[in-house]
């Protein structure tokens, strides 16, 4: 048992990482889409590269979308709509008619004259509910059909028939006027005004849901192809004709049910592609990004970033595939690239593509679109931090998806007329979708405990709670950290590190001299050094002891370990020289140098490599009291070449080349700053 809690101690990180691998495979396996691949790649108008093919099986031709749609507008036409007869209200308003204009009249009339009135009232009633009266105002097509549903009895009228109210009083008055009654006929007119109600109507959902029927009723497929027909030659182009006939084929083979011991097979080929795509993401970032490889969560990270976005392409494919440009993909790069680098983010993007190639409609074409849209992705979002950039980069990355996409459709259609118009709206979609990472970004910093550029921006300011302790305590050390983060900066732009790092790493390295403050020499400000009164062994631990209270500081004011990185590492395993040397004098035989030396770690990356050349240039430049260019030049060249010759880079992904192009600009720098001019001779 304490053998197995000791294997397990020991071991915890690499078990964590197979577990993940194990999760992140099983996740992808299990919500893989089941059924045997289609083994062809379908390109219109491209030609055929394989071996003649013959139908395995007799499969019905499936309709193109165009052609449904054609039928679809086509039943749309020629539909003609239901309106509903009010029956029980037209027989209400005809048996009602002359009781109603009685009450409405008060004049005294004679008998016949009453009568032949009343007889005119029913009549008009009778002929105006004869096809009814609508509400509808707009004015009939030209020889336009409609189906008058009264009760159980459906009759073709022509809709000009059924007269809207005002059109029912016009026919009203004219039929009064050509009558030899003598009543006003504003007076009969305003009687019909209040009595006559429409009875017929259009009932939108009914005619949907018949409209929707005959729709349904569409065949899908329009012909038959046996078993053994040959469906295209080697070499052959992929036309109209031939492109339905494969994608009809390819239709088919995905519903055919296979034996369980083909679906094994199936599976088994299905995890180990997916095993080799996500192993070989690991595998990069073990040989390339070691430090993130070794942290387990950052590396969950990487891998719940992947799945989020294999989900959310299932879904949309489970919910409708025509929508699978829909989903903002590009939102992978732009985060990794964010956290990390470049390299990695582009690297992540173009597995996971991989991994929905097998899975989404038109592969070649979604995986050309994805990967260059990535590409574009890497080169056009420099600084996330400055938010014109995102804006300028959504519109370049939805640009490059629009091009390419219409070239595709050129190629395939031979024609630019016959660009599916949906498409380019999701792609427009898809490119606002990307406006919302920079609060994923946020909320993934907090989640996960990372930093991003936004967050490093906020950190360099230097009215902050920490920097602006640093400068009640020991403004020395930040006039120190500002030269230093300046020198850091200009050298990281010169080799393409990370320049707003490495500013902010600067900013905080010494933040640990704020204790003890008038022990470092920047921040005395009186000729009493307190050294003197000192052995150099506490000296000395006094001064390295900085390292470790600014770590403990930056914890408790929540500084990100990427930062922290900058505060363990700018001094590497270097020794405090000028009390070793001290001691020297005073006990010759009795002196460690391990009691004066740093306990590392030595820098291991880029950034952390360029602070300790800045730092310890710039802190030692206040030495140099004749400076000259020459002397300036030598006295850069002596500090860098004693940290390779102590070997305080090897840890770190920084060339010779890099290390020269960091001296020059350090050495311009310190130029700038003693204000030399070129040396005129005399």
């Amino acid at each position: 048992m304490d053998k197995i809690q000791n294997f397990l101690f020991k071991n915890q990180a690499f078990l964590y990482k197979l577990f993940l691998f194990v999760f992140t495979l099983s996740l992808m396996v299990y919500f893989f889409p089941k059924g045997k691949q289609f083994k062809y790649e379908i390109i219109k108008n491209k030609s055929w590269q394989y071996k003649a093919l013959y139908a395995p099986f007799d499969f019905a031709v499936l309709k193109s979308d165009k052609e449904i749609e054609e039928e679809e507008n086509q039943i749309k036409s020629n539909y003609i709509p239901v309106y509903n007869y009010n029956q029980e209200l037209a027989q209400e308003k005809i048996n009602s008619s002359v009781e109603a204009f009685n009450s409405f009249s008060e004049d005294s009339l004679s008998i016949d004259y009453q009568v032949a009135l009343n007889d005119f009232i029913k009549e008009q009633t009778q002929a105006v509910y004869l096809f009814g009266v609508r509400n509808e105002k707009r004015k009939p097509y030209a020889n336009e059909i409609i189906y008058l549903k009264k009760e159980n009895l459906i009759q073709e009228v022509s809709f000009e028939q059924i007269q809207p109210i005002e059109k029912a009083l016009d026919e009203i008055e004219s039929n009064f006027r050509a009558t030899n009654l003598e009543t006003d006929v504003s007076y009969i007119i305003s009687f019909f005004e209040d009595f006559l109600k429409a009875n017929v109507s259009y009932n939108k959902s009914e005619n949907k849901t018949l409209l929707d029927q005959e729709i349904s009723r569409i065949s899908p497929s329009k012909g038959l192809v046996k078993q053994g027909e040959l469906i295209i030659d080697q070499g052959q182009i992929i036309d109209t004709e031939k492109y339905q006939l494969l994608v009809s084929l390819k239709e088919k083979y995905s519903l055919i049910n296979h034996s369980e011991a083909n679906q094994i097979i199936v599976n088994l080929g299905q995890i180990i592609l997916l095993a080799m795509a996500v192993l070989m993401l690991l595998l990069f970032i073990k040989q390339y990004r070691f430090s993130i490889y070794d942290n387990n969560k950052q590396l969950t990270f990487i891998l719940f970033n992947v799945l989020v976005i294999f989900f959310l392409n299932l879904l949309v494919l489970k919910l409708n595939p025509n929508y699978i440009y829909l989903v903002p993909i590009c939102i992978l790069p732009i985060t990794l690239k964010a956290f990390f680098d470049a390299r990695l983010g582009l690297f992540t993007h173009v597995i996971t593509v991989l991994i929905l190639g097998f899975i989404v409609p038109n592969s070649y074409e979604y995986m050309f679109l994805q990967i260059i849209a990535g590409i574009v992705t890497i080169l056009s979002v420099p600084e996330l931090y400055k938010r014109a950039n995102l804006f300028i980069s959504v519109g370049q990355i939805t640009l490059v998806y629009l091009v390419s996409y219409v070239a595709f459709t050129m190629i395939q259609e031979g024609s630019i007329f016959e660009i599916n118009q949906l498409n380019l709206l999701l792609f427009v979609l898809s490119g606002i979708g990307l406006l919302f990472v920079q609060p994923l970004i946020y909320s993934y910093e907090k989640i996960f405990g990372l930093v991003s550029d936004l967050s490093l921006l906020e950190l360099s300011d230097t009215n902050n709670k920490l920097l602006k302790e640093l400068s009640d305590k020991a403004p020395g050390t930040l006039h120190h950290s500002l030269n230093v983060a300046n020198l850091a900066e200009a050298s990281a732009n010169e080799i393409g590190a990370n320049s707003l790092l490495v500013r902010v790493g600067a900013l905080y390295h010494d933040i640990g001299k704020m204790y003890d403050a008038f022990y470092f020499t920047e921040n005395q400000t009186t000729a009493v050094n307190p050294h003197n009164d000192l052995p150099p062994k506490e000296s000395a631990k006094i001064i390295i002891g900085h390292r470790m209270k600014g770590i403990e500081m930056a914890k408790k004011n929540k500084i990100p370990d990427r930062i922290i990185d900058f505060i363990r590492t700018h001094h590497g395993t270097t020794s405090v020289y000028y009390f070793y040397k001290k001691q020297q004098k005073l006990t010759p035989n009795e002196v460690s140098i391990e009691d004066f030396q740093y306990p590392g770690p030595k820098p291991f990356s880029k950034e952390t490599a360029i602070l300790m050349m800045s730092d310890s240039v710039e802190a030692a430049s206040k030495s140099i009291k004749e400076p000259t260019a020459s002397v300036i030049e030598n006295f850069v060249d002596k500090i860098i070449d004693k940290q390779i010759e102590e070997k305080q880079f090897v840890n770190a992904n920084i060339t010779f080349r890099e290390i020269e192009s960091v001296k020059k600009v350090l050495k311009q720098k310190l130029k700038n700053i003693y204000h030399l001019r070129v040396e005129y001779p005399d």
